[in-house]
């Protein structure tokens, strides 16, 4: 938690590709977005044990982000969210698409979808306070890989240059693996001036 935020980011580490999967809660009603169960559904559902599972959010549709979407699914009854572009990699059909600019509330807080396209082109970053859930999108000293089929270099960093570093530098990025970063180590990280 940060300072007086209305609302706590719980990572899980799950998987094998160590995934972060991210419980996002409001503390007054503990209603809770689940963003990207990839895997190791029993440590996600049992980490929700008093909290009420409101949306599960999904940053992108690749595999290692969703392998425990249908078991988290199932057992919370939630519905499910992803940008169209992603919708058809699941493994049924979503119940609503996250749209650019869009608000999603849970309980007294609400996370603004950030449609950041480049590493798959539904990919989407999640933004509440002075935190962003960027998926594969960014990471520590770098953008997300491009070297895969659909993905482009170009657009990610267009994607990144346009749409996250104009948030604040204090803004801390929690990526779907490793370690945490900042706006503004992101934005000096000498990875960009390729």
């Amino acid at each position: 938690m940060a300072g007086n935020d209305p609302f706590e980011l719980k990572k899980l580490e799950v998987g094998s590709f160590e995934n972060n999967c991210y419980l996002l809660f409001c503390l007054k009603t503990k209603e809770t977005l689940i963003i990207d169960p990839a895997a190791d559904a029993a440590k996600i559902i049992n980490a929700l044990k008093g909290l009420k599972a409101k949306y599960i959010l999904i940053t992108h549709g690749h595999t290692d982000h969703i392998g425990a979407l249908s078991a988290v699914k199932n057992a919370t009854g939630v519905p499910v969210g992803i940008h169209s572009a992603d919708a058809a990699r699941l493994p049924s059909p979503p119940d609503f698409h996250l749209k650019d600019g869009e608000l999603i509330h849970f309980g007294k807080c609400a996370v603004k979808i950030l449609h950041t396209p480049g590493h798959t082109s539904g990919g989407v970053c999640m933004l509440i306070g002075k935190r962003l859930i960027s998926g594969d999108t960014i990471f520590p000293g770098g953008a997300g890989n491009t070297a895969i089929p659909g993905a482009s270099r170009s657009q990610i960093l267009k994607s990144i240059k346009e749409k996250l570093f104009p948030l604040p530098g204090d803004t801390i990025i929690h990526p779907g693996h490793g370690a945490p970063s900042t706006i503004e180590r992101e934005r000096n990280s000498s990875y960009y001036e390729r």
